[in-house]
Parts: structure tokens; C-alpha cells; sequence
């Protein structure tokens, strides 16, 4: 049920990824430290991104748009409109 014992392989080959039915002893903190790489990675692009991120035109009021919630410019635009609308 497993496909037969592991077939025999020429121990002179050299392979990055390990070679032939590798099992690091270590696999799962080298993945959790990988995970938590790509994490920050991901986490510091899109900062990076909301606060790059310029708009010509701004989400009409009351309609979802995501964005509202880390662009700065479109934050800073609707505390704008409303002290405009509290102020008048």
C-alpha cells in the first residue's frame, strides 16, 4: 500500500532542495521562520502601498469601497467632508 520500499539512488548527486526523499530534521521551524518572513514581507508592502497610494477621485459617500479603511489620503479626505458638514 505505500508503493514498494524506497528505490535505491546515486548518493554522489547534489540537489538544493535535498535530493531524493529529503526530510529535514528541522522542516517545521525553517517553514515557521519562512511564514513569518513572508509575512512581514507582505505586511510591509502594503503599508508601503497605502501610503503611496494617490487618488484623482475619491469613493462616492456611503458606498463600500476598502480602501477607506488604510488609504491616508482618502482617510484624510473624509475627516475633510465631515467638519465640513459638522462645521455648516
Amino acid at each position: 500500500m505505500g508503493g514498494g520500499p524506497k528505490v535505491r539512488y546515486p548518493k554522489h548527486v547534489w540537489s538544493p532542495a535535498g535530493g531524493w526523499y529529503a526530510q529535514p530534521a528541522n522542516w517545521k521551524a525553517n517553514t515557521a521562520i519562512m511564514g513569518a518572513v513572508l509575512l512581514g514581507t507582505v505586511v510591509l508592502a502594503f503599508n508601503l502601498s497605502g501610503e503611496r497610494e494617490v487618488r484623482t477621485k475619491f469613493p462616492e459617500e456611503g458606498r463600500f469601497f476598502p480602501s477607506r479603511w488604510w488609504s491616508k489620503q482618502i482617510i484624510e479626505h473624509e475627516k475633510e467632508q465631515a467638519a465640513a458638514k459638522g462645521g455648516s
